[in-house]
């Protein structure tokens, strides 16, 4: 943080009497904690997704903030297409509830050259099936943060039924990467907390946080290893990451991702 903001560590139990200064909390649960003790209270969220503290922002706007952790999933179908430059079609999971997180996604693709069809799975007996018939549609799988369908508990399964289709995935975490996953862009942690800084230092001046944002900046994780496997030409993680900023920038997206 810079020179003139001091951070200073509080127990549950303080969160309701601050009345100075904004909270800081990292991840979904310490923000609701704090949010639920002390609703009066700013609070600049780090790591949480857009999609869980939007409502929040929209809400109480210039008092609840968050410098974003999941990566935006034009981003992340960029990244796929960087790997794979034929790619035109994108296959999708989702649930009933989760169909709208992809539909930004699906209104963008066209302009990149590709399009993506969403799959819905049911239930969670109907996962495998219903991702078959997404691995026979698209170019690769794009995973995006829908913990309904992409957690510890179904992702081994996933990740084993595209290989075994010689499919990739792309996405949703780099941690994703580590199990299996073929590659996913992600926000460097030095990135965010300097995106914290930034927002700490606007409030002290105005009295206000920015809205919710993304980390300018983007790096790329891949599992070589996966590559191998399945015969793919790699290009470098800063290729790929250079490629995708490119296109981004070509269709005017990388300031409102």
């Amino acid at each position: 943080m810079g020179p003139t903001i001091s951070l200073v560590e509080v127990t549950e139990d303080q969160l309701a009497t601050l009345d100075s200064g904004p909270i800081i909390t990292a991840g979904p649960s310490a923000f609701s904690r704090a949010r639920q003790a002390n609703r009066s209270a700013p609070i600049l969220a780090l790591l949480v997704d857009k999609s869980f503290i939007s409502g929040f922002a929209d809400r109480s706007p210039g008092q609840i903030t968050g410098v974003l952790y999941d990566v935006p999933l034009i981003r992340q179908a960029l990244t796929g297409k960087a790997i794979l430059p034929q790619a035109t079609k994108i296959a999708l999971l989702a649930t009933a509830d989760s169909v709208e997180l992809y539909e930004p996604l699906i209104d963008k693709l066209p302009a990149y050259g590709m399009s993506a069809r969403l799959f819905l799975v049911d239930d969670d007996d109907k996962l495998i099936p219903t991702l078959v018939r997404a691995l026979g549609y698209g170019d690769f799988l794009l995973a995006a943060p829908d913990s309904a369908i992409y957690n510890p508990r179904t992702i081994k399964h996933i990740l084993l039924t595209a290989y075994r289709r010689n499919q990739i995935v792309i996405g949703p975490t780099q941690a994703y990467v580590k199990a299996g996953s073929l590659a996913s862009s992600y926000a460097p942690f030095p990135e965010m907390i300097e995106m914290a800084d930034d927002f700490l230092t606007k409030y002290f001046e105005t009295g206000e946080f920015p809205a919710p944002s993304y980390p300018e900046d983007f790096r790329v994780e891949v599992n070589a290893q996966v590559a191998r496997s399945l015969n793919i030409p790699l290009p470098s993680r800063e290729d790929i990451a250079q490629r995708v900023d490119r296109q981004l920038t070509a269709n005017g997206e990388v300031a409102d991702e």
